[in-house]
């Protein structure tokens, strides 16, 4: 969908969806949802809004060089993706939503003996199983919990509890747990029951439904009407969770406003290129002083992005804050592997920089033998593209279709980049905290993270919890550890 300044509200669908607005450098500078993008996208627009709003909407207003817009299904999609990209971009003017907030998910490990549901916020990579991510969460919570009650599915923390903590299980005792730990089933009849609740996971609702418009009606016919009610809610949140229609699915980061093949056409006649730039890729650098330095390449073929192509580096042989030398380490190594397995090279090469890092590209690519191609910079400040060999930077239109795709490359560069970093980032705080306790080696990190999920769950236990569900660890070797990340 075309990026313009002008609106006419014929172009844009009365369907739920995400607006992104830019600034003239290209910047993002706000993302918003809406349940009829016509009708919201038009309130900004129309000439007595800036009368009428207040200073920070005016101001918004005023910035507003370019829009563009993606259509979900639901309103609930369309929350999802807001977060997301406020979370990669942290525009100006989302303030409200700058506080990381996560949608809940539900995880699985499949490796447990008696694997259950369980709460996260954070997908890791590794063994489990998610769904979601799921905006409703107090229907979350509540479904979650009739599922677990209503299949018998265990809702204690380990698989396997001490003997101690069995005998005072509150859920065997009302019978809302089926009590695999205490043999009371088999290991299949269990697989049974989780596979029974997976597959209304998976939007099977109609052997449930049914039990439970069952239910409704026993109990509203023999006036129990408290207990029928709490059967329609179970229902209703059924449906608004698992239904269908309502289940969300990974969308992409970043709405599609590239715009496809006219801006690979206009980047051509741009750049003087004799061929089509059917194949782009783009390097970014993120580090903060040197530290943790990373850099990503993103990929897009016919203008589109090939998410199965990017690749993230860590840099390994510049130690100090110089963007110039780690974009030609990333280069010389990524150009390397291409000529030594004689794979395919791009069309064109950019790099998210001005001359400086233009220049280090094109030192590198030289090094390592590789033929002529284009190559080319550009400089966030004023959205100009840098050539080799040319003093003067070609400046094209805000509206070009060329330059909004290689500014949709750059960010798209920008974004898998920070992400990266901001996941090394987190890795080292948390890792740092434990490497320091003393009797902790690294299988006894390894647990306790594995058994916690991260510092801030572990600083929420007792000693005595580390001491159950982590094997090796003590009552007061547990307490070492509580006493050195709280006081840390």
């Amino acid at each position: 969908m075309p990026e313009t300044r002008e609106f006419h509200p014929s172009e844009v669908p009365a369907k739920p969806g995400v607006y992104v607005f830019r600034d003239r450098f290209g910047t993002v500078i706000y993302v918003g949802k809406a349940r009829n993008l016509r009708r919201r996208l038009s309130s900004y627009f129309q000439p007595s809004r800036l009368r009428t709003a207040d200073p920070k909407l005016r101001s918004l207003i005023n910035s507003i060089a370019s829009w563009s817009f993606e259509t979900v299904r639901t309103e609930d999609e369309a929350l999802i993706l807001e977060s997301r990209l406020i979370k990669s971009y942290a525009p100006h003017y989302n303030i409200l939503m700058r506080d990381d907030k996560r949608y809940l998910l539900l995880k699985i490990d499949h490796s447990e003996r008696f694997p259950t549901l369980k709460l996260a916020r954070i997908k890791k990579p590794g063994k489990f199983e998610y769904f979601g991510p799921f905006p409703k969460g107090s229907a979350l919570h509540s479904t979650l919990e009739f599922l677990l009650s209503y299949f018998g599915l265990r809702a204690c923390r380990t698989s396997e509890p001490a003997a101690e903590t069995r005998k005072r299980c509150l859920k065997r005792i009302v019978k809302d747990c089926c009590g695999p730990c205490t043999g009371e089933v088999s290991e299949a009849e269990y697989r049974e029951r989780l596979s029974r609740t997976l597959s209304i996971l998976h939007g099977d609702l109609s052997e449930i439904r049914e039990e439970l418009r069952r239910l409704m009606i026993e109990n509203a016919a023999e006036q129990r009407f408290e207990k029928a009610a709490r059967y329609r809610d179970v229902l209703e949140n059924l449906e608004a969770v698992f239904g269908r229609r309502n289940r969300t699915f990974e969308r992409p980061e970043l709405p599609e406003t590239a715009p496809g093949k006219s801006g690979v056409e206009s980047l051509r006649q741009a750049l003087g290129l004799s061929r089509l730039p059917e194949h782009i890729i783009g390097f970014d650098i993120s580090n903060i002083l040197g530290t943790l330095a990373v850099a990503s390449l993103v990929d897009f073929k016919h203008g589109r992005p090939d998410r199965s192509s990017y690749r993230r580096f860590r840099i390994k042989t510049v130690d100090q804050s110089d963007d110039f030398a780690m974009m030609a380490e990333v280069l010389r190594r990524h150009f390397s592997r291409l000529l030594e397995h004689g794979l395919k090279l791009p069309d064109l090469v950019m790099v998210d920089g001005g001359k400086g890092q233009l220049s280090a590209a094109v030192d590198a690519l030289i090094a390592v033998g590789t033929p002529p191609l284009p190559v080319i910079g550009l400089a966030k400040r004023n959205e100009e593209i840098y050539l080799p060999g040319r003093s003067e930077p070609v400046v094209l239109s805000r509206h070009d279709p060329g330059l909004r795709l290689i500014q949709a490359l750059r960010d798209e560069a920008h974004r898998f980049a920070v992400s990266y970093h901001r996941e090394l980032r987190n890795k080292r705080i948390e890792h740092s905290l434990l490497d320091e306790v003393p009797g902790v080696g690294d299988v006894r990190k390894k647990e306790l993270l594995r058994a916690f999920g991260s510092i801030r769950n572990l600083k929420k236990a007792t000693a005595a919890e580390i001491a159950e569900r982590v094997p090796g660890i003590g009552e007061s070797v547990a307490q070492k550890v509580l006493d050195h990340i709280r006081n840390g």
